[in-house]
């Protein structure tokens, strides 16, 4: 995981900000998940794989955190 040490954070911060918050209209895409999740919509594998991608630099902030 030495390439995880290579990414500033400030990138990885950067990244998450654009890309959790994406789209920026008409709502963010983990609100509208979020709130899926909570009317026990969210069960679409696409649905399931877009919060993953929504929030895959969040999970490399925490882990870069970690080590």
């Amino acid at each position: 995981m030495e390439w995880l040490d290579e990414i500033p954070m400030a990138v990885l911060v950067g990244a998450a900000v654009l890309i959790g918050l994406a789209p920026f209209v008409p709502e963010p895409h983990l609100l509208e998940k979020y709130k899926m999740f909570r009317a026990g919509t969210l069960r679409r594998p696409l649905d399931i794989v877009d919060v993953a991608w929504h929030l895959s630099p969040l999970a490399l902030i925490l882990i870069k955190l970690l080590r």
